[in-house]
C-alpha cells in the first residue's frame, strides 16, 4: 500500500479516518464508536459483544448484534476491506503506527529510552508527541467509551509529567515554571506535578513560592481528603527548607511492574462520603511504612460503614498503586449463603491477573503460592471486604512489602493483629456531628437548618449508623413535601413492630428504618423486595429477578430501579443487583409475614427454571454434542435468556458462575431435587473448560445428595459421573474412581447404555493418569461398544479418539490410525469441530510414531487450522510442539524451531510454565 493509500486512524481528539490528504466520510456516534473500539485494538480481535457494549449503555436493544453487523458493513463501505471477520467478532487489519494512539505510545517509549543519555532531547520528543493531540480523546463517540478516553487522558498527563521531569534534568527550570503553574491549577492534588513546580521554583531562586505551593496542597489534602502529602513530596519540602539542592530531586512517577494485567476492581466510589477523619488519617499513615507487609484491619458492627470507609480511602490513594487494585467481598456474615472460600477468592484474583486456567493448581496452598508469586515485586492494593475471620483472610495476604492490604470485618481479627502485625482500625457509630454532615450531604444544609430538632430525632432513631442514616436520607429526599418532623414521627410509629431485626447490638434497631422505607414503595417494588430474599445471592440478574416476580423484564427493571433509588438495593454491575445482608434478612422476614408458602414456592420454582433452562441452552451452545437433558417445561413467568451463540453462552455462564453452588443448594433445600442435579449437570462442561474444578466438585456434591434424597437414580448417576470428572481435573484419582464406579453401578441398574459408556470413558482417563494403559484401553473399548449399541455417534467419536490415543501409548500405531480415522468421520458427521481438531492431532501422533513424517505434518496442520478458527490457543501450542518434534525427527531442524518459537509465543501469552521448557529445547545445541 502506497503512502497515498495508507489509512490513518485518529483517536486523540475527534475520531477521524484519513487516506493520505483526504478525510473519509465516517459519521454518526454509533459508527464512530465501533470504529474507535476496533482502532483501539489494531490487529486484535474484538468480539461483537464488546462492540455492542461500546455503542449502547445499559440494556442494548434486542437487535443490537444485527445493528453492529450493519455498522461494520457501512464502515467497510467507507474504508474498504480493512475490517476483517474473525471468530466471534472483527479486527482492524492495521499496524499500530496507523493509529495515532500507537504512534503516541511509541514516541513516548522512545523518549523514555532517550532520557537516560539526552534528557533535553527526550523532553523535546515528548513535546512533539503531544502535538498528535487535537482535543479530548475519542470525541464524538458514545459515553460507553468514557473509560478508554479517561485512560488515554491519563497517559497524556503522565507523558507531560515525564517531559517536564526530563526538562528539569536538562536545566530548564525557569521556563518550566510558566508551563507548570496552570497544570497545577488544573490538577491541584497531583503530587508529581506539584513537586515539579516546587523544584522548578526552588531552582529558579524562588524558594519562598515553592514552600507556599507545598502549604497549599497540604491544606487542601487535609481539608478534602484528611490526607498528608506523600513521603516523596514531604522529603522534597524538607530539602527546600534546608536549601539542599542536591536532595531536591524531581518527584518520580511510581513505576508499574513490567508485564501482567493491571486490575482495577474497586467498587464505585462512595457518593457523599463524610466523616471518619481520624480513621482516614490512620489509614494514610500506613502508606509510608516501607519494607514491611502492611495490613489494615477495619472492624465494627454491621452497617457501621466499614466497606464505605475502605472503598472511599482506596479510591483516594489508588494512584499510589500503579500495578492495580484487587477487591473481593468475602461474604463473611451473609445470611444468604456461606462465606467465600479462600480458594474461590484466590481464583478470582488469579483470573483478574489473567493467569490462564491451565496454570492454576488444584490445592489451596499451591494456589496461594502462585497468587503471592504474581504479586511479588508489584505495588498493589488488596481490599478484602466483609471477612469472616482471620483464617479466611490469611491465604489471601500478599507476601510483597510493596503491597498494602485492607481487611474489613465484624470480627476483631485479633489473630491478624497478633500474628501478622495488622494495624487494627476500629470503626464505631458516627458522632452526632458526622451523622449531621452525612444528612447534610444528601439533603442540603438548608433543609436541616429549618428543622434542627427533627434532625436530632432522625439521627437518634437511625442509631448513628451510616447505613440507617443513608436510608433515612433517601426517604427524605424522595418525599420533599414531607417535613423531617413528620418523617421522624413515622419512624417512631413502627419501632415496636420490628425489634426482631437488629445488628446484634441493643442500641442498633434497623428494623424500624427498613420497614419505614419499605412502606413507601409501590406495590410492584415492595413485592420484588420481598421476593429477592428467596434468591441465594450474592447478586441477581435482571432476568432472574423478573423470573422471581413472574413479570416482564421492563416491569422488573422499573421495580428494581425504585428499590435502588430508595437505597434498599445496589447495582454493582449493569443489570446486576445486590443488597446489604441486614436488608436481605429483613426482606426475608417480611416475605414470611406477607406472602404465603404457595406464593414463595412458585417464585422459587420460576427462578430455578430460569437458571436451569438458560444454563442448559448455554451448555449446548458451547458444546453442541452435549447430551440433552429431559427438562420439564418452564413455569409461566420464568424468563429464559435468549443466547445467540457460544460467545453469549460463555459470557452468561461466566457472569453467573459465583451463584452455581448456591442455586443447586437452593433447589435441593426447597425440594426441587431434579432442578438441583440437572442444573449442576448443565454447568459442568463450562466448569471443566474454564478450570473451575473445585466449584464444580462442590456443586456436584449438592446434586448427588439432592438426587439421592429425591430417589432419582438417573440423576444420582449423572451427578456422580460429573463429580468424578471434577476430581479427575483435581488429580484426586482415587476419589474420582470411587465416584465413577458408583455411577457405573447405577447406570447398569438403570440399563442406561450412554451413562455406562460415559462412566467407562472417564474411568479410562483415570486409568491412563495412573499409568494403567491396558486397563484404560479396555475401558475405552467397552465405552465404544456401549455408545454404538445406543446409537450415540458423538460418544462413539470421543471413545474412538480415546482408543486411538491409548493405542499410541501402547505402541499400536497402525491400530491407532484406524480408530482415529473412524473418530474423525463421526466428529465431522455430528459437527464437533473441537473433536475433529483433537482427532487430527491424535492422527499426527500415530503417523509420527510410524515414521510417516510427511503425513504427520499434514495431520498436525489440519488440527492447527481448526484450532486457529476456534481460538483454541493452548491445544494449538501443544500441536505446534508435536509438529516441531516431527520436523526435527525428519531432519528439518529449522522448521522445528519455527514451530517451537510460535508455540513459545502462545505459551507466553498464556503465562504457561511450559514456555520455559521449550526455550531450553530451543537453546540446546543442534546435532
Amino acid at each position: 500500500m502506497g503512502v497515498a493509500d495508507r489509512l490513518e486512524f485518529r483517536l486523540l481528539g475527534p475520531v477521524e479516518v484519513w487516506r493520505g490528504p483526504d478525510r473519509l466520510a465516517v459519521s454518526g456516534r454509533h459508527q464512530l464508536s465501533v470504529l474507535a473500539a476496533l482502532a483501539l485494538c489494531p490487529g486484535r480481535a474484538v468480539s461483537v459483544g464488546a462492540l455492542v457494549d461500546a455503542v449502547w449503555e445499559g440494556d442494548p436493544p434486542t437487535s443490537a448484534r444485527r445493528q453492529v453487523i450493519k455498522l461494520v458493513s457501512r464502515l467497510r463501505g467507507a474504508l474498504g476491506e480493512v475490517i476483517a471477520t474473525c471468530p466471534g467478532g472483527y479486527l482492524l487489519d492495521a499496524e499500530a503506527d496507523q493509529v495515532d494512539v500507537g504512534v503516541f505510545d511509541s514516541s513516548i517509549a522512545s523518549a523514555r529510552r532517550l532520557s537516560a543519555t539526552d534528557p533535553a532531547g527526550a523532553a523535546e520528543a515528548v513535546r512533539e508527541a503531544l502535538r498528535l493531540w487535537r482535543g479530548p480523546a475519542l470525541s464524538g463517540v458514545t459515553p460507553c467509551l468514557t473509560a478508554q478516553a479517561t485512560r488515554l487522558a491519563e497517559s497524556r498527563l503522565a507523558a507531560v509529567e515525564d517531559g517536564i521531569e526530563w526538562g528539569l534534568a536538562a536545566g530548564g527550570h525557569a521556563a518550566l515554571v510558566a508551563e507548570l503553574a496552570p497544570l497545577v491549577t488544573e490538577h491541584p492534588l497531583r503530587e508529581r506535578l506539584v513537586g515539579q513546580l516546587m523544584l522548578a521554583l526552588h531552582r529558579s531562586g524562588r524558594s519562598t513560592e515553592a514552600l507556599e505551593v507545598y502549604r497549599r496542597i497540604r491544606e487542601q489534602l487535609a481539608d478534602d481528603l484528611a490526607l498528608e502529602p506523600g513521603a516523596q513530596l514531604q522529603r522534597l519540602h524538607l530539602a527546600i527548607l534546608r536549601n539542599d539542592s542536591a536532595a531536591a530531586a524531581p518527584v518520580p512517577q511510581p513505576e508499574a511492574s513490567p508485564g501482567g494485567a493491571v486490575p482495577r476492581q474497586l467498587p464505585c466510589a462512595v457518593a457523599g462520603f463524610t466523616g471518619r477523619a481520624s480513621q482516614l488519617k490512620e489509614l494514610t499513615g500506613l502508606l509510608d511504612r516501607e519494607g514491611v507487609v502492611v495490613i489494615s484491619a477495619i472492624n465494627g458492627t454491621a452497617g457501621v460503614g466499614k466497606t464505605a470507609l475502605a472503598v472511599h480511602w482506596s479510591h483516594q490513594v489508588a494512584d499510589r498503586f500503579p500495578d492495580g487494585q484487587l477487591y473481593v467481598n468475602l461474604r463473611g456474615f451473609d445470611p444468604g449463603g456461606p462465606p467465600v472460600r479462600p480458594a474461590e477468592a484466590i481464583r478470582g484474583f488469579l483470573d483478574a491477573l489473567e493467569v490462564p486456567a491451565q496454570r492454576i493448581p488444584a490445592g489451596l496452598a499451591e494456589q496461594a503460592a502462585l497468587y503471592r508469586s504474581q504479586l511479588a515485586g508489584r505495588r498493589m492494593l488488596v481490599v478484602l471486604d466483609n471477612a469472616r475471620d482471620a483464617g479466611q483472610v490469611r491465604p489471601l495476604l500478599p507476601g510483597s512489602a510493596r503491597c498494602l492490604t485492607v481487611v474489613t470485618s465484624r470480627d476483631r481479627l485479633g489473630g491478624l493483629v497478633v500474628s501478622e502485625g495488622a494495624r487494627a482500625v476500629p470503626l464505631d457509630l458516627m458522632t452526632a456531628a458526622e451523622a449531621r454532615d452525612l444528612l447534610a450531604s444528601r439533603l442540603g444544609p438548608e433543609r436541616l437548618a429549618a428543622e434542627p430538632h427533627a434532625v436530632h430525632d432522625l439521627i437518634e432513631l437511625s442509631a448513628h449508623l451510616p447505613l440507617a442514616l443513608s436510608i433515612t436520607a433517601a426517604r427524605a429526599a424522595l418525599a420533599p413535601a414531607l417535613s423531617l418532623a413528620e418523617l421522624a414521627k413515622q419512624l417512631h410509629d413502627v419501632r415496636d413492630r420490628l425489634r426482631g431485626l437488629d445488628a446484634g447490638d441493643a442500641s442498633v434497631d434497623l428494623g424500624a428504618v427498613f420497614s419505614w422505607s419499605y412502606r413507601t414503595l409501590g406495590a410492584a417494588a415492595a413485592r420484588m423486595f420481598r421476593l429477592l430474599a428467596l434468591h441465594p445471592g450474592p447478586e441477581i440478574s435482571l432476568a432472574a429477578a423478573a423470573s422471581l416476580a413472574g413479570t416482564e423484564r421492563q416491569h422488573a427493571r422499573a421495580a428494581l430501579s425504585e428499590l435502588t433509588r430508595a437505597q434498599l438495593l445496589t447495582e454493582p454491575g449493569a443489570n446486576r443487583f445486590a443488597y446489604h445482608d441486614l436488608l436481605r434478612a429483613y426482606s426475608g422476614e417480611t416475605a414470611h409475614h406477607e406472602d404465603n408458602e404457595q406464593t414463595r414456592r412458585a417464585a422459587v420454582h420460576r427462578m430455578l427454571d430460569h437458571y436451569l433452562h438458560t444454563a442448559h441452552a448455554a451448555a449446548l451452545l458451547i458444546n453442541p454434542p452435549n447430551d440433552r437433558l429431559p427438562l420439564a417445561e418452564p413455569q409461566p413467568g420464568a424468563v429464559v435468556e435468549e443466547l445467540a451463540d457460544d460467545e453469549q453462552a460463555w459470557q452468561w455462564l461466566t457472569a453467573e458462575r459465583p451463584v452455581f453452588p448456591a442455586v443447586a443448594e437452593c433447589a435441593a433445600g426447597a425440594g426441587f431435587g431434579c432442578h438441583a442435579w440437572q442444573f449442576a449437570g448443565s454447568v459442568a462442561s463450562f466448569c471443566i473448560r474454564a478450570g473451575h474444578w473445585a466449584q464444580m466438585e462442590a456443586t456436584q456434591q449438592v446434586a448427588v445428595a439432592a438426587a439421592e434424597h429425591a430417589g432419582d437414580l438417573r440423576g444420582k448417576a449423572w451427578s456422580l459421573r460429573e463429580l468424578g470428572r471434577a476430581r479427575i481435573r483435581l488429580r484426586r484419582y482415587r476419589e474420582a474412581r470411587a465416584s465413577l464406579c458408583r455411577a457405573l453401578e447405577l447406570d447398569r441398574r438403570l440399563g442406561d447404555l450412554v451413562g455406562q459408556a460415559r462412566s467407562l470413558n472417564n474411568l479410562g482417563i483415570v486409568s491412563y493418569a495412573e499409568g494403567s494403559y491396558p486397563e484404560a484401553l479396555e475401558q475405552g473399548n467397552a465405552a465404544y461398544a456401549l455408545f454404538r449399541a445406543a446409537g450415540h455417534r458423538a460418544g462413539q467419536a470421543e471413545a474412538l479418539n480415546a482408543i486411538g490415543w491409548m493405542r499410541t501409548q501402547l505402541g499400536q500405531h497402525a491400530e491407532a490410525l484406524r480408530s482415529c480415522v473412524r473418530a474423525l468421520e463421526l466428529h465431522r458427521a455430528v459437527g464437533s469441530r473441537h473433536g475433529e481438531a483433537d482427532t487430527w492431532d491424535s492422527l499426527g501422533v500415530a503417523h509420527h510414531n510410524l515414521g510417516e513424517h510427511r503425513r504427520a505434518v499434514a495431520c498436525y496442520e489440519n488440527a492447527l487450522a481448526l484450532y486457529r478458527k476456534l481460538g483454541s490457543r493452548h491445544p494449538r501450542a501443544d500441536t505446534l510442539v508435536r509438529l516441531g518434534d516431527t520436523h526435527q525427527a525428519a531432519g528439518d531442524v529449522r522448521a522445528a524451531h519455527r514451530c517451537w518459537r510460535e508455540a513459545v509465543l502462545i505459551l507466553d501469552e498464556l503465562h504457561h510454565p511450559d514456555a520455559d521448557l521449550l526455550r531450553t529445547r530451543l537453546a540446546a545445541p543442534t546435532r
